[in-house]
């Protein structure tokens, strides 16, 4: 039987309430993580430097308790044949904290950072089921499409909630329309996810449990046995090393853009917003292309042509000096970043053994959060010690600042060029091999193959 006569994984329906579901949740990391409660809780509810400290606290809390979870719940949803439950009751947390996020005002510190971490922690483990779905619902040639179609229905997401909020933000005047898009986000993504409630079914297997084990002891079992053998999956192990460096460049391009454009080019709330907008909009484009070009090329190719975009993309930054500039560099960054990070998604689907897909996205989003440690981390230091610097010879605090953020930009090129030489030495062709091939001692047999819908 030919490629093209295999009978589809999945329905168009299916497939319809999978990116509909990221249509939602990326109203959570445009409105809450990107443009509204970040600088709402640093500049009111904290207020001054040290909000800045607190927001970066509270994201270090959440990262970190992901990072150890997600590994481990991955397993279990592989065994337990639970992702559709998992990433349910993940996303249930995460909406619930974001709509409580409503009641934060000047002052509620301790009930700010709580709940944002709480919806945190919801957001990103959410993801590890939801990614897990993605080599359930597409076959190894036509995955590049599916999932850039994913990202990039999700980005149009983002885009329509900013969409909302900002006239919000413009026309009502003090802090309550910051707090009224925090239920309008968390109202955005009910609404979203129930199709996936309705039509995507849970098409794993659970795995029979021998005796005296319960899934989360054989999930811890799952991991260690699959860190033990890392020799079957070493390109992958290369893949995941490249993914922490250059993805941290990624996270501080996410998680400074806002401060970069304030800092440097004198962006108010309002363009900030517009810059989201557009770095969303240009995100569409880039997964979808990127998408395209993974089931054309092949995942390799399309990561190293995203990662040099994204390099040429912080290098016009370095130099740029106009609000204009920025904007326009906004939305080239939006396609590059697209690219990056769909693709990377995509690779794990591909490297992952069937039956072990929310595993491995456990461990993808486990890198991932320490690179969303590491990467921001670094840079706030290194921006630090060279507007320190500056001002040791005598410049005003405010250009040293200017100074030492604009020098500290070449920390993403370093970070985006280092994961590209990792990138290269990755074989796809034998890491695709390797998951393929079967496990000599497995910690439980093979779960059935999902079955296929009519």
């Amino acid at each position: 039987m030919t490629t093209s006569a295999l009978p589809p994984l999945s329905t168009k329906r299916e497939r319809i309430a999978w990116y509909l579901y990221d249509f939602g949740n990326s109203a959570y990391a445009s409105v809450v993580y990107l443009a509204v409660f970040s600088t709402y809780f640093k500049n009111v509810v904290v207020g001054g430097a040290e909000g800045t400290r607190m927001w970066g606290l509270a994201i270090g809390i959440a990262l970190i308790v992901v990072a150890l979870i997600a590994p481990v719940l991955g397993a279990m949803a592989d065994f337990s044949g639970a992702k559709k439950r998992f990433l349910l009751g993940f996303t249930a947390q995460a909406i619930a904290f974001t709509a409580l996020l409503f009641f934060v005002q000047a002052g509620n510190v301790a009930a700010g950072m709580a709940f944002f971490i709480l919806a945190e922690i919801g957001y990103r483990s959410s993801q590890v089921f939801y990614d897990g779905f993605l080599p359930e619902l597409a076959r190894p040639e036509e995955m590049g499409r599916v999932s850039g179609n994913g990202w990039a229905i999700g980005s149009a997401g983002g885009v329509i909630a900013l969409l909302v909020v900002l006239p919000i933000v413009l026309l009502m005047p003090g802090t309550f329309s910051a707090r009224l898009a925090m239920l309008i986000t968390a109202g955005f993504w009910i609404l979203s996810t129930i199709p996936l409630i309705l039509w995507l079914p849970e098409k794993a297997r659970k795995k029979a449990l021998p005796a005296g084990e319960n899934y989360l002891t054989v999930a811890f079992k799952e991991v260690v046995h699959t860190i033990k053998t890392t020799s079957r999956f070493r390109e992958m192990a290369k893949f995941m090393l490249a993914f922490l460096i250059f993805g941290s460049g990624i996270a501080i391009a996410l998680e400074f853009a806002a401060i970069i454009g304030s800092t440097l080019f004198g962006l108010g709330q309002e363009l900030i917003i517009v810059f989201a907008i557009i770095v969303q909009i240009t995100n569409v484009i880039g997964a979808f292309g990127f998408g395209l070009l993974i089931d054309r090329i092949g995942g390799k190719s399309s990561l190293i042509a995203s990662l040099l975009a994204m390099i040429g993309v912080v290098v016009w930054l370095y130099f740029n000096q106009t609000q204009v500039g920025f904007l326009l560099i906004g939305a080239a960054a939006g396609i590059a970043m697209a690219g990056v990070q769909s693709v990377s998604r995509t690779m794990v689907g591909l490297f992952a053994p069937p039956g072990n897909s929310a595993e491995f996205y456990g461990f993808f989003t486990m890198v991932g959060r320490i690179a969303f440690w590491l990467g921001p981390a670094i840079f706030g230091w290194v921006a630090a010690e060279l507007a320190l610097k500056q001002e040791a010879q005598g410049v005003a605090v405010g250009p040293a600042e200017q100074q030492g953020l604009r020098m500290a930009i070449l920390v993403i090129v370093f970070f985006l060029a280092a994961g590209l030489g990792i990138a290269l030495t990755v074989n796809e062709k034998k890491a695709r091999e390797a998951a393929r091939a079967k496990d000599p001692n497995p910690v439980l047999p093979a779960a059935a193959p999902p079955s296929t819908s009519a």
